[in-house]
């Protein structure tokens, strides 16, 4: 069986075999793999004695079914014993992704006395003085919350705050590898809208930032905006923000890529949940030309029934023509087709349809709203969310660096404002001079973008500055100065 989607490195496996020792067995092994529709990235020989050779084959697959197959496959072989199989992801999780450790040695009594009792009453005295304080004495300076109830996880869905776990350790390790931010998973046992806000706003002296993650439209637009009334440090929800901001500095360089301009295009964007709600928001502040919202219920237009709040502020501000048909004819003729909701709903011949020099931005993962080689063939520039593919979209270029920066100025609010600095930040990074099809967007290993994003943070805080974050030097992430009490 060959399979028809991507491999990926989500669904890596290593696969102990025994094989017979001649010349063409470890050869027919990988061809046998690479005929199943997996990508072999490693094989390493682990034993061997004169009849037979032990082998450690690590492959890609497209999801676990496709792994078994291809394991299945292998054990048909004629001379090859599979002897286990590890699933790569798993043994990664294995007791969770973070830890906490210490800042300061605790050697002997004196330390102990300064970190801990009786040392420690002076500076709790000195902070309830003086409640400011405690961004400079304690972990409230660079922490963060990263707080989820579990109700729309990924594209999982409504799986609950255990399960949310993995993905909130995860965002809690990519804070610190790529913005030198300390965050820690806060996952809620409840989905009540007023409990979620008063169990936030009472943990909140303990963070300088809420992450609001995975929390299901339209209840996370609430929240948010609860909880940016009530606070005095900055919320930001991530699948909304995060999104939106790498979206627009991939179509920034995108429009500059097939020479059009933002107030020229129409725009049509698949899911109109927190993400694609951010997305569109900020584009019609940025004064994109048109937008044809399409989800579940068809295109948001002037007179559907039964719209949310949300939805009828999206259908009093978008789509001019008031074009109420399917997404396929909402495409025809479109500039830019950007997807936030589920795999496959388009096909080759639908991009087809589009204008010239069209754009595609397919994010749904693990599958694309549209194959991205399918797209390719019509479309100028593609991009998708996934690792494997040109132009990744990932909110890792957002919001380690929005955060490095709201946190170094002691920022009490995320705004619209820092939201564009943070876009055009992320765009500038990757240069005029580099610009092509494939390359509209930084890596999110490029080590300039987290320094540019939370530089440009920093100048929206504290008024205009000049920065050009393309020309940054590949350093050190940038950090706040140094204080004495």
């Amino acid at each position: 069986m060959v399979t028809t989607r991507l491999p990926s490195a989500g669904f890596s496996i290593t696969i102990r075999i025994a094989v017979t020792a001649d010349a063409s067995s470890i050869g027919r092994l990988t061809t046998c793999v690479g005929e199943a529709g997996a990508i072999v990235t490693a094989l390493d020989v682990v034993d061997s004695d004169p009849s037979r050779v032990l082998v450690d084959l690590t492959c890609d697959t497209a999801d676990s079914s496709h792994a078994d197959q291809v394991v299945k496959t292998l054990e048909e072989q004629d001379g090859v014993d599979v002897r286990k199989v590890s699933d790569r992801t798993f043994l990664l999780h294995l007791g969770g992704k973070i830890e906490v450790s210490s800042k300061v040695a605790l050697r002997n009594r004196d330390e102990l006395s300064r970190a801990y009792t009786p040392g420690v009453a002076r500076v709790c005295m000195a902070i309830a003085e003086n409640p400011a304080d405690a961004r400079r004495l304690t972990i409230k300076r660079n922490t963060v919350a990263v707080v989820s109830d579990g109700s729309a996880v990924l594209g999982l869905g409504n799986i609950g705050p255990a399960a949310a776990m993995p993905v909130m350790e995860g965002k809690a390790a990519l804070f610190k590898r790529f913005g030198g931010v300390d965050a820690w998973p806060v996952v809620l046992d409840t989905q009540d809208t007023d409990e979620i806000v008063r169990i936030v706003k009472a943990i909140a002296p303990a963070y300088g930032g809420i992450n609001l993650e995975d929390i299901a439209a339209p209840r996370c637009f609430e929240i948010e905006a609860r909880l940016r009334e009530q606070l005095d440090i900055p919320v930001f929800h991530d699948d909304q923000h995060g999104t939106a901001i790498c979206v627009l500095a991939a179509l920034t360089n995108a429009l500059r890529v097939v020479g059009k301009r933002l107030e020229d295009v129409r725009v049509v964007v698949s899911g109109a949940g927190a993400a694609g709600t951010a997305i569109m928001k900020l584009l019609l502040r940025q004064g994109v030309g048109d937008i044809i919202a399409y989800d579940r219920q068809g295109a948001l237009h002037r007179g559907m029934p039964d719209m949310s709040e949300t939805w009828q502020w999206l259908a009093d501000h978008t789509n001019k023509t008031n074009y109420e048909g399917d997404l396929p004819g909402a495409i025809v003729g479109a500039d830019v087709f950007i997807g936030v909701s589920a795999p496959n709903l388009l096909t080759g011949d639908d991009i087809a349809k589009m204008a010239d020099k069209a754009i595609v931005f397919a994010l749904a993962n693990p599958d694309p709203e549209v194959d991205p080689r399918a797209a390719r063939r019509h479309a100028a520039v593609v991009a998708t969310g996934r690792s494997d593919q040109p132009n990744q979209i990932n909110n890792v270029l957002a919001f380690p660096g929005v955060f490095r920066g709201m946190l170094d100025v002691s920022a009490e609010e995320f705004t619209e404002e820092m939201a564009l600095a943070a876009a055009r930040a992320i765009a500038d990074v990757v240069g005029e001079d580099k610009l092509n099809p494939t390359v509209i967007i930084p890596s999110v290993f490029d080590p300039r973008v987290t320094p540019a994003v939370a530089a440009a943070i920093r100048a929206a805080v504290r008024g205009p500055a000049q920065h050009n974050a393309a020309a940054l030097p590949e350093v050190e992430l940038e950090s706040a100065p140094e204080e004495t009490f």
